[in-house]
């Protein structure tokens, strides 16, 4: 079976210059991959000790973000090497000083995958979450690479549960250890027969959590929202302004919205539907924000900054089914949350949801009726706020678990 995941895997890289004239996302899909090996064989040297990352997208590289960091601190002579491979995550964060080489992942074929673990020769690998690629875990399986899985979740909707993908299972073997988020994903492996596991937690945590170390200071803010209270909407969709807008008309605090998608029409017809006197961050005077009431962050970057200044988040993509945004990002500056329904597919929403730290909610008229008790009601908000706050830090040290594990072993990185 693996030979013909290899063989249809290898037919679609043949096809990809031909595909990308009938599609754009396909062509650069090709393109972005296609220095990938000259770039490697550039920038690392036969004699360098490297540890090897792979995070899929944006959201898995924010959980390797204190692992990166304590990689950085334990192994100071190693280079490391961060692959993604989705360009939401290589674009944002091709030059963070967290890694000396940050590529895309070639598509995995055996070719592919022995190339690029000749060419890298890592003595440490992480894979972060749930990505896994058969033919590179085979081939770091046959050098015996010390390989992880951290903040790994397991389901059992997923490939290795199923008769269709019961081969994949092998490539699991790669592992030397799994640390898992919860007790879920070790119920599901244990399944499978694998006991070189545990429940660290999820590294996100310990991402958000630092945050509040971090200087979070924004003078636009600051001029923004002046002595008032601040809702700050998190990567909004339509579907979640629609919610939101009545709110947004009717109140007299200020309003931070940051679309998911910087499209420009779709800003428009926003603002359109707003009553209230609004500015877009891309062009706006200094002088102009204090009377502003509505200000769009057009701008990648800035949002979880921005949640530090918030008295009140919306957290977007649960009302509709594009997926539900970080809440942690908003929980760990210890304020309240709101967000669509649509939260199955999130068990820290779930969880907090329980505790009474966040609320979802399904029209209007309900999201108008439960911010304006927040804007209310102090005390409602605050306490609601303090429950945020200590679920985030009660879940923190997956990242130490990690480097706990690390320090006990033998490692030449």
């Amino acid at each position: 079976m693996r030979q013909l995941y290899s063989f249809f895997i290898q037919v679609f890289e043949w096809l990809l210059p031909v595909l990308g004239f009938f599609s754009a996302k396909l062509k650069e899909f090709r393109q972005v991959r296609q220095g990938v090996f000259s770039r490697l064989k550039s920038d690392l040297n036969p004699g360098d000790q490297v540890i090897w990352v792979h995070a899929a997208s944006l959201g898995e590289y924010e959980q390797a973000v204190p692992v990166l960091e304590e990689l950085r601190k334990n192994y100071p002579t190693a280079k490391i090497v961060l692959t993604f491979f989705s360009p939401s995550g290589y674009t944002i964060r091709k030059n963070t000083p967290l890694a000396d080489v940050v590529t895309y992942l070639p598509l995995d074929t055996p070719v592919n995958a022995r190339k690029f673990v000749k060419l890298v020769n890592p003595k440490l690998v992480l894979f972060v979450k749930y990505e896994f690629w058969p033919n590179f875990l085979e081939e770091l399986k046959t050098h015996d690479v010390h390989t992880l899985l951290i903040s790994g979740i397991f389901r059992e909707s997923q490939p290795f549960f199923k008769w269709y993908g019961s081969w994949m299972k092998q490539s699991l073997n790669t592992f030397r250890h799994f640390f898992l988020q919860n007790k879920e994903s070790l119920k599901a492996l244990k399944k499978m027969g694998f006991t070189n596991a545990s429940v660290s937690g999820d590294t996100r945590f310990d991402r958000v959590s630092r945050q509040r170390t971090y200087d979070n200071s924004l003078q636009f803010i600051e001029d923004f929202k002046q002595d008032q209270l601040l809702l700050v909407c998190g990567s909004t969709w339509p579907e979640d302004e629609k919610l939101l807008i009545d709110f947004i008309n009717s109140t007299s605090i200020k309003v931070v919205v940051a679309p998911h998608k910087i499209d420009a029409e779709q800003i428009a017809d926003f603002i359109k539907q707003l009553k209230r006197k609004s500015v877009n961050y891309s062009d706006y005077k200094q002088k102009d924000l204090p009377e502003a009431e509505v200000l769009i962050l057009n701008h990648v970057g800035l949002l979880t900054k921005v949640y530090a200044y918030a008295d009140i988040a919306y957290v977007g993509g649960a009302a509709g089914t594009t997926g539900l945004h970080n809440i942690l990002e908003p929980a760990t500056f210890g304020i309240p949350i709101i967000t669509g329904t649509h939260i199955d597919k999130f068990p820290e929403a779930q969880d907090l949801r329980r505790l009474a730290g966040l609320f979802t909610v399904s029209d209007a008229t309900e999201t108008e009726t439960l911010l304006n008790k927040l804007v209310s009601e102090e005390d409602f908000r605050n306490q609601t706020g303090m429950i945020a706050g200590h679920f985030i830090s009660s879940q923190t040290g997956a990242t130490q678990e990690i480097m706990n594990y690390l320090n006990s072993q033998t490692l030449t990185a």
